[in-house]
């Protein structure tokens, strides 16, 4: 059950790649931007209120988001491979956006969907791992629910084992939040640093 979970995420992060060509934020005076892998919304959607907290137990909220672009995934600490994985192409796709200005330069939040085990100081140190940037997001098992329904994270708890360990199946993809605190484009797996920031530079250029 749970390899047939894992290849419906797979299915649902290429079909967002395949659909590049034709979901894209249109401007009336400039064309859509070219882009290798990366998703665009016809129109970017602003995120719902939340209330949760990052890794020196800081409020987390919309507003939080604002003034900057963000990279944001979903994950947990425990996580085997595609969190560490895609945690450190990001961590690339950083530097080589590092000559961008800084108001360009994306800030990365990693947000837990194992409240239970996923402490602020555990994702403190988790994320410190990749880039000591690098925001680690936890709180009530509620508020991330309603932050992953809206952005359509799937997430499936697995059986629990004997010495008390289990997984979290959960999407794949990373999401770009805009300056607004809107939702605007989501890049499928896999996640691949040259390719991510191509894009990202290609869609922050087609918003200017």
């Amino acid at each position: 059950m749970k390899r047939k979970f894992a290849l419906i995420l797979v299915l649902v992060a290429a079909l967002a790649g395949a659909a590049t060509a034709w979901i894209t934020i249109r401007r009336p005076d400039a064309p859509p931007p070219a882009l290798e892998q990366a998703t665009m919304l016809d129109v970017a959607r602003p995120l719902p209120q939340f209330e949760l907290v990052d890794q020196a137990g800081r409020a987390f909220q919309r507003d939080s988001l604002r003034g900057q672009w963000t990279l944001m995934f979903f994950g947990f600490t425990n996580c085997p491979d595609v969190c560490p994985t895609t945690l450190a192409a990001l961590a690339e796709v950083r530097h080589k956006l590092k000559d961008l200005p800084a108001g360009e330069l994306p800030a990365v939040v990693f947000v837990s969907v194992d409240p239970a085990r996923d402490t602020s100081e555990a994702l403190g140190r988790y994320v410190a791992h990749f880039d000591p940037r690098f925001l680690g997001v936890t709180g009530q098992p509620v508020a991330i629910e309603a932050l992953t329904h809206d952005l359509g994270v799937a997430v499936s708890v697995g059986p629990v084992s004997e010495d008390g360990n289990y997984t979290v199946d959960h999407t794949a993809a990373i999401f770009l939040i805009d300056p607004s605190a809107a939702f605007t484009a989501i890049f499928g797996s896999p996640h691949v640093a040259d390719v991510i920031a191509r894009d990202y530079r290609s869609i922050v250029a087609a918003k200017h």
